[in-house]
């Protein structure tokens, strides 16, 4: 199972997600499956469903921070492991998922 209280664990809250994304600073990667990013996602995030996540095809080059979300932490909590699991370096994450990010009343792309 994993962990999202590991030291080595970023966990972001929306305002800070969004204030890295408006500074170009952040790369959102959702890790919901395909038809939930369609039906609903963060605006600038792209899609690595969980299903198929290959941590080693993140583009994780230093030029941005990867910031991994879901619906609400599990998934990405999973990714999250799969890319300690194969040494890629990704630790930062959405706290609470995209229904943090609503709750805290920032927008959507539907």
């Amino acid at each position: 199972m994993f962990n999202l209280s590991s030291t080595s664990t970023q966990n972001l809250d929306p305002d800070h997600v969004r204030d890295g994304l408006r500074q170009g600073n952040f790369l959102l990667v959702d890790v919901r499956e395909p038809e939930e990013y369609q039906a609903e996602r963060i605006a600038g995030a792209i899609n690595a469903p969980l299903s198929s996540f290959d941590p080693k095809s993140l583009p994780v080059d230093g030029s941005k921070t990867v910031v991994l979300h879901c619906a609400g932490g599990v998934r990405s909590g999973r990714a999250l492991d799969a890319c300690r699991k194969a040494g890629v370096a990704v630790s930062h994450h959405l706290a609470g998922g995209l229904s943090a990010w609503k709750a805290s009343g920032l927008p959507t792309v539907r």
